[in-house]
């Protein structure tokens, strides 16, 4: 119940009440009353459940699809930890959601001086640009973009990268073993391009991952830039005494 004589903001009281119904008596993907009906039956104004809403967002507790409402978010013991795994379809694979790439885009593109540097590559020399749409139960979760040097990967097409996970093609079709992977993460905005892609409203907040991935020889054999929802996603780092 709410109280308007407290001293904490009534959408203050609406997160802790919405809070712990969801936490308590809804499941990931369940569907959250619309505002006007959160309005109503708390009789409170739509701007204090707009404010509640969005503070319930930036906690993880719900998402929203444009267009088709809002709904829970999966809650921590389910989010992938990006310090554990580098491979998106392992992790999915051990929370027990079906793991799905769509490739939006492969090409062959002449790498800028940014990319030359990041991928120990010259400038104007070749590389392969893949773009992937990465999802989860069929949630979408995060975009990929990827950089492959092409003189390692020249024989690489599309339909194999739709047909396996990269990490299986470097290993079984080029023999290419992974030795490490260094990833930097960083809060951002989801540009408008990425955010209808992620099925999420522009400007909501994200993660941005890049990976640079190394062989056995310490060369460069990928280099990713994602955009990660952060309604998905928790980064998690265990500091030991």
């Amino acid at each position: 119940m709410l109280i308007s004589e407290s001293k904490v903001p009534l959408y203050y009281q609406l997160v802790d009440i919405l809070g712990k119904q969801i936490k308590e008596n809804m499941n990931p993907h369940d569907r959250i009353l619309s505002e006007r009906e959160i309005s109503n039956t708390y009789s409170v104004s739509r701007t204090t459940v707009r404010l509640a809403m969005d503070e319930l967002e930036k906690m993880g507790y719900i998402y929203k699809r444009h267009g088709k409402g809002t709904f829970v978010a999966t809650l921590g013991e389910n989010k992938q930890n990006l310090m554990e795994s580098y491979s998106f379809t392992e992790h999915m694979e051990k929370i027990d959601k079906v793991p799905k790439t769509e490739v939006l885009s492969y090409e062959v593109i002449k790498v800028n001086e940014y990319l030359a540097k990041q991928m120990g590559l010259s400038i104007g020399e070749k590389s392969i640009r893949i773009t992937r749409l990465r999802l989860a139960d069929d949630i979408p979760m995060m975009v990929e973009t990827s950089y492959l040097p092409f003189g390692k990967f020249s024989s690489l097409t599309e339909e194999l990268v739709k047909r396996k996970p990269l990490y299986e093609v470097f290993k079984e079709d080029f023999l290419e073993v992974i030795k490490a992977a260094d990833e930097e993460f960083s809060a951002s905005i989801v540009p408008i391009k990425e955010a209808q892609q992620l099925q999420v409203p522009t400007n909501s907040a994200c993660l941005k991952l890049v990976r640079t991935t190394y062989n056995t020889a310490n060369q460069v054999i990928e280099f990713t830039q994602s955009i990660a929802r952060s309604d998905q996603f928790i980064y998690k780092v265990r500091h030991i005494r």
